[in-house]
């Protein structure tokens, strides 16, 4: 009977975690990335890939994919987090000369699809992506302002991306994989041994 019961207990507690995330991707503190955003996500780069000649293109594909736009979504707001407590701000004019400028690095309007295609970066992302690029250019310099070497400032940056990562606390639907705090990113379940090791919980 207390066997049957521990049982029971258990498959209890994982209906009810598999409930908790049954319309969410991921939460980063409480802030969450819904599934139909991260879909969305996904559904955007796979429809925008057709028609786009991809000779010598590296896309992502399957959980490869899936994992890497829930990254993108995660870090973005890691971001978010990062500026709002050191009030640094993106204005809507700083994204779209950014947007410009990639433009017309990729040869007008007409090579935006086949670059956004090549990078993975859905179209209806593009401009949190922008906006990701540009808060990573102002905690660098402000980083640099505060004294950190040009040459460290990478590291600076994902050192400020682990620590808010920790502080925030991540939790991942587990069908895309867990958050590996040792190296802040997610790994799929097979392979997240570091994982759930002492060194990698929060």
């Amino acid at each position: 009977m207390k066997k049957a019961l521990v049982a029971l207990t258990i498959a209890s507690a994982l209906i009810l975690t598999g409930c908790s995330h049954v319309n969410v991707a991921a939460t980063v503190g409480s802030k969450k990335i819904t599934q139909a955003e991260l879909q969305s996500s996904i559904d955007t780069i796979l429809a925008e890939r057709v028609g786009i000649d991809q000779a010598g293109m590296q896309l992502q594909t399957g959980e490869d994919l899936t994992r890497g736009q829930l990254r993108f979504h995660l870090i973005s707001a890691l971001f978010r987090q990062i500026a709002d407590e050191a009030k640094i701000k993106v204005t809507k004019a700083e994204i779209d000369a950014r947007r410009a400028s990639i433009v017309n690095q990729v040869g007008g309007e007409e090579g935006l699809p086949k670059a956004l295609a090549s990078a993975n970066i859905a179209s209806i992302n593009l401009d949190a992506y922008l906006e990701l690029l540009i808060l990573s250019d102002k905690v660098g310099q402000a980083a640099q302002a505060a004294g950190v070497p040009a040459g460290s400032v990478n590291d600076e940056i994902q050192k400020l991306v682990a620590a808010k990562a920790r502080s925030s606390k991540i939790d991942i639907n587990p069908r895309y994989g867990v958050w590996d705090y040792a190296v802040a990113d997610i790994v799929a379940v097979d392979s997240a041994s570091s994982a759930v090791s002492p060194a990698a919980t929060p």
